[in-house]
């Protein structure tokens, strides 16, 4: 062996140090593998790693510089990705006023623990699709059970978080951010079951085997006609849709909607300061400038769409201060009313019965890791889903008995802590009240700064960039 010269020894023991302390945060002790390499690169130098600098091919040795450029560049990528931040885009409304459409986020895994992935061979900045190509950007194989290393903290309450969207398991590849077990199969079992029997008249047991029937009915319409709904494909839960929310109910707590205020345990809590909600404008007939919604309202043209020129009655999303600032203005409207939502059947869980609403929903426990609810026929759809597809078991009802794994039961331990995410845009937000839990496993991280908004409805010359919110900290 060479001898290796004062400097490489103090590299390699410098890396060394840093990579064997990265082992112990993830607790991964297969990564000791790589120590004799790391060894070589530095010290004995027996593998030829930069064998085309010695290239006489000036081709050979541009071309492969900027190979070598380019794995390095995605390695940093895929580490930085997955352990300590990602960039992520706001999609939709459905945070507006707190997030906007158009925000970009620096997401920080460290805030709650990164995860291990459970796909680990996979394209860096792709979350599971590769563009152009439109494959599958991981390999199935290998598959890592749900890990997190230590982190800064926990979600706490009213925490903005990314997560996976927790019921995109399943989901048709025209229809990727819908839930194809519930969303899509509840409405089309509707319309081949439209009867709709008294389900008030059931018994939690026959309740169950009607939604079992809409359940089918659904997949099966879906498969049956792929030029409409695609490929049905299942992800794993670190490939599912990425969405941001707002933690309103943690582990353990018991969350109640009442006209639109969150309780938890019992305690009303402070609303956040941009929420809002959907109300009737009642107006002048005056024909309202576009420039007011825009700039003093905080419209957008979605938040529009019920509007039309001198309508004497519209609709439109309002948090509390422009809800004010438009009641002020008598030259163009005459009253705003809150709209009254009644009872809808797409809400969690869609196999129960209910005349809960977005804006009186529950009373619902959310669950949390080592805590034993008694079972029944009545609570079963509210946690089947935790206990079957986030926690891997087996569940039947027979002859009205409860079978968990094969064996009867009346009681389930979770495994796992789950929360109860919204959105602030409260009558606009696919969210918690429609799916139901957020496992642990599926908590990305924590949004901490807006480096960059752009708005959708304006040109790059007309204020595209929202400059004010450049480097805005998330609250």
């Amino acid at each position: 062996m060479r001898k290796a010269t004062r400097a490489q020894w103090i590299k390699f023991a410098v890396t060394i140090v840093l990579y064997l302390a990265f082992l112990v945060w993830v607790k991964s002790w297969w990564g000791l593998l790589v120590v004799p390499f790391i060894f070589d690169l530095f010290i004995s130098k027996k593998i030829p790693w930069a064998w085309w600098k010695e290239s006489k091919n000036s081709t050979v040795r541009t071309v492969m510089s900027w190979v070598d450029a380019i794995v390095f560049a995605l390695v940093a990528v895929y580490f930085v990705n997955i352990f300590v931040f990602q960039n992520y885009q706001i999609p939709s409304s459905s945070l507006e006023k707190s997030l906007l459409v158009g925000d970009f986020l620096f997401v920080s895994k460290m805030s709650y623990g990164p995860r291990v992935p459970n796909t680990p061979l996979s394209m860096p900045l792709t979350q599971h699709t590769m563009p152009i190509t439109n494959t599958k950007s991981y390999f199935e194989w290998p598959k890592w059970d749900y890990k997190r290393v230590p982190g800064f903290g926990k979600v706490k309450m009213n925490d903005i978080v990314v997560f996976n969207f927790p019921a995109g398991d399943t989901v048709s590849t025209a229809y990727q951010q819908t839930d194809f077990f519930t969303n899509m199969a509840i409405n089309k079992g509707r319309q081949l079951y439209p009867s709709r029997v008294d389900m008030d008249s059931l018994s939690a047991e026959q309740r169950h085997m009607v939604y079992s029937l809409y359940y089918n009915a659904g997949s099966k319409y879906i498969k049956e006609h792929p030029e409409m709904y695609g490929d049905i494909i299942y992800r794993p839960v670190d490939r599912r849709e990425n969405y941001v929310k707002r933690a309103v109910g943690l582990p353990g707590n018991t969350l109640q909607i009442k006209d639109r205020e969150i309780y938890i345990d019992g305690q009303k809590q402070e609303a956040p300061e941009d929420i809002q909600f959907f109300y009737k404008v009642y107006g002048t007939g005056a024909n309202i400038p576009l420039d007011f919604f825009r700039d003093e309202l905080g419209l957008s043209m979605e938040d529009l769409q019920g509007y039309e020129p001198g309508a004497r009655l519209f609709a439109l999303p309002l948090t509390k201060a422009a809800y004010d600032k438009l009641l002020g203005r008598k030259d163009l409207v005459t009253a705003i009313e809150p709209i009254q939502i009644e009872p809808t059947h797409d809400l969690y869980p869609q196999n129960m019965y209910t005349d809960w609403t977005v804006d009186n929903y529950g009373p619902i426990w959310i669950p949390a890791k080592g805590e034993t609810i008694e079972l029944t026929l009545e609570n079963l759809p509210l946690y089947e889903r935790p206990i079957v597809a986030y926690e891997g078991n087996q569940l039947e009802v027979k002859d009205g008995d409860i079978y968990i794994n094969g064996e009867k039961t009346n009681q389930y331990t979770f495994g796992m802590d789950y929360y109860w995410m919204m959105g602030d845009n409260r009558h606009n937000s696919q969210d918690s009240r429609y799916w139901g839990f957020v496992p642990e496993d599926h908590v990305v991280g924590k949004p901490l700064v807006v480096w960059l908004s752009l708005d959708k409805d304006r040109g790059w010359f007309d204020g595209k960039i929202r400059w004010n919110r450049l480097f805005k900290w998330v609250g």
